[in-house]
């Protein structure tokens, strides 16, 4: 378990923190190994019975450590990232997301597989894929688009509109607002509540609503091979290279 990861459970409650603000919550190859080991244990315990993913300090997520993807995939077994993606998209029981400041890339994809996102009243959403050289992945170009409407997903896949709160709110991304005050109490409650609740009722009712996955783990797969085209491309080595040196990068 990576350090950047940090677990808490208490009341059958589990509290997963991605923490590493000195870097926004940007999440490498070792945090998601460490993510999805955490999301398969949840999946097998008959001990926590909710699961909350939040940022630490003023980030949720900034995304994907760009750096840290640009020295490749790692190809021992399966990747991390993918092993992330199956588990939060396979997960049987509820899943909260805490959305407590901006949330990049993944950090929007991600929640198109949670099942109550809260935001903070400070929070942002953008997807700036097409700006980084790479393309959507966590079948997000299926499930945006299913969300908050093609037109609004056209505008953040393609030319990285950025909601705020309010926007993710009646666009469907998010199930409610809560001002960064009450932010913390509202997150206890709402996972106090799944915790109690008949587990297997809440597990039946999840299956339910998340009818239907085939389409969506088949768009997972096309964007994933996409993706790591992406990632050897010289769009992306771009990227990278403006990013260092502190340039806007130019796409011949």
């Amino acid at each position: 378990m990576t350090e950047n990861i940090k677990l808490h459970t208490d009341q059958r409650v589990t509290t997963m923190t991605i923490a590493r603000p000195e870097k926004r919550n940007a999440i490498t190859q070792d945090m998601y190994a460490a993510m999805a080991d955490a999301l398969e244990d949840y999946a097998q315990s008959d001990a926590v019975r909710a699961f909350v993913i939040t940022g630490a300090e003023d980030y949720f997520t900034s995304g994907n450590d760009l750096q840290d993807f640009a020295k490749g995939i790692r190809s021992d077994g399966v990747p991390p990232v993918i092993r992330f993606l199956t588990a939060i998209s396979t997960c049987p029981k509820p899943l909260i997301a805490a959305v407590n400041g901006p949330a990049i890339g993944v950090g929007v994809t991600m929640l198109l597989h949670c099942d109550l996102i809260i935001a903070a009243d400070t929070a942002t959403f953008s997807t700036p894929f097409v700006q980084l050289g790479l393309v959507p992945e966590a079948a997000s170009s299926l499930l945006l688009p299913a969300t908050v409407g093609m037109a609004v997903a056209n505008d953040m896949l393609l030319a990285n509109r950025v909601l705020d709160a309010a926007e993710a709110l009646r666009f469907g991304l998010v199930s409610r607002v809560a001002p960064s005050s009450d932010f913390a109490a509202e997150i206890a409650s709402l996972a106090a509540g799944l915790a109690q609740a008949a587990p297997t009722s809440v597990i039946k009712t999840k299956a339910l609503i998340r009818h239907g996955k085939d389409q969506m783990t088949a768009q997972m797969e096309r964007e994933s091979v996409l993706f790591a085209e992406q990632l050897k491309s010289s769009e992306f080595a771009e990227v990278v290279a403006a990013k260092m040196q502190k340039r806007q990068p130019v796409f011949k």
